[in-house]
C-alpha cells in the first residue's frame, strides 16, 4: 500500500503543519480548504517558517523553493481523484467531517485511506460516511506538526490491520513516532491524559490551594514537564480546552469530565489564550 500523494483538507494550523512535514520529506501534498485566501497564508506560513531556518543556517532557499513546489494548494476537492492518503483537519465538528468524507468517498480511488486529525472524536462515526468503512483511520498529528514527533494511529471499529501498517511506516518515514490506539474512545491518549492534568489544576486554582503561576511552577520544576497546564492551555487554546471537556463529559457520561466554571468563566470574557494575546496570562 504506497503512499505518494498526500490530500490534507484544511487549512488551519494543524493542516498546514501537516501538509509542511509531509512535503519537507518528499511527498506530493494537495492542500484544500473553502477560501483561497486562507491557502495563501499557510504557504505563506510555511514560507516565513522556512526562512527563519534559512537565517538560522539550517535551510537553503533552494530547499525552500522545492519543499514549496510539493505543495499544491485548491479550492476544488476534486483535485483529491488521484491521492493515496486523505488527512482531515477541518473544524472539531462531527457533522462537518461526516459530510466532507461522504463527498471524498465519491471523489477519491476505492484504495485511498482516509485519515482524520481529530484530538477527541470518534473515527467509528465519521467512518459512517463511508461504504467501506475499514478505509478510516485517525492519524492525530500534535501542533506544531513539523516539530512535536508523536503521532496517534487510532483504529476505528473496522479500521484494516493493512492500514495500519501502512500508516506505521509513513509516520516512520517523516521522522516521527507512532503510537496505536487500539480502541476508538474519545480523548485517545495523550488528550485522555492531559484533559484530566488540566481539569485537575483548573479545581486546585477554583479551590484556592493555589494560583495559576504557582500551580505551573509546581508542574515545570516539580515534574519537570516543558511547559505547565495554564500555559499549555494558553497556546492549544481554552476554547477549545472548554470544549473537549464538555465533549468528553457527553460521551464519556462521566462527571468527573465535567468544565470546571473557572474555565467556563474565562472563556466567556474571551481570554481563550495566545491567538487573541490573552488567557491565563498576558501576551502583549
Amino acid at each position: 500500500m504506497g503512499i505518494r500523494t498526500i490530500g490534507v483538507v484544511g487549512s488551519g494550523a494543524m493542516g498546514t503543519g501537516i501538509a509542511h512535514i509531509m512535503a519537507q520529506y518528499g511527498y506530493n501534498v494537495i492542500l484544500s480548504d473553502v477560501n483561497n485566501d486562507h491557502l495563501e497564508r499557510a504557504l505563506a506560513s510555511i514560507g516565513n517558517v522556512l526562512d527563519s531556518k534559512i537565517r538560522k543556517g539550517k535551510w537553503t532557499e533552494d530547499k525552500k523553493t522545492e519543499l514549496l513546489g510539493q505543495i499544491k494548494i485548491t479550492i476544488d476537492l476534486n483535485e483529491m481523484t488521484a491521492v493515496d492518503l486523505i488527512i482531515e483537519a477541518i473544524t472539531e465538528n462531527m457533522d462537518a467531517k461526516i459530510q466532507l468524507f461522504s463527498s471524498l468517498e465519491k471523489i477519491c480511488r476505492a484504495e485511498t485511506i482516509f485519515a482524520t486529525n481529530t484530538s477527541t472524536m470518534s473515527i467509528t462515526k465519521m467512518a459512517s460516511a463511508l461504504s467501506q468503512p475499514e478505509r478510516m483511520v485517525g492519524l492525530h498529528f500534535f501542533n506544531p506538526a513539523p516539530v512535536m514527533k508523536l503521532v496517534e494511529i487510532i483504529r476505528g471499529y473496522y479500521t484494516s490491520d493493512e492500514i495500519i501498517v501502512a500508516l506505521k511506516e509513513l509516520v516512520r518515514s517523516i521522522g516521527k513516532e507512532s503510537i496505536e490506539v487500539k480502541k476508538d474512545t474519545p480523548g485517545f491518549v495523550v488528550n485522555r491524559l492531559m484533559l484530566t492534568q488540566f481539569r485537575e489544576a483548573l479545581l486546585v486554582l477554583e479551590e484556592g490551594i493555589a494560583s495559576v503561576e504557582d500551580i505551573d511552577k509546581a508542574m515545570t520544576l516539580g515534574l519537570n514537564h516543558p511547559m505547565g497546564p495554564f500555559t499549555l492551555m494558553d497556546f492549544t487554546g481554552n476554547d477549545i480546552a472548554f470544549d473537549t471537556l464538555k465533549y468528553m463529559h457527553t460521551e464519556l457520561a462521566q462527571p468527573n469530565w465535567a468544565p470546571p466554571i473557572v474555565l467556563k468563566r474565562i472563556v466567556n470574557a474571551g481570554r481563550i489564550g495566545k491567538k487573541v494575546q490573552k488567557g491565563w496570562f498576558n501576551y502583549k
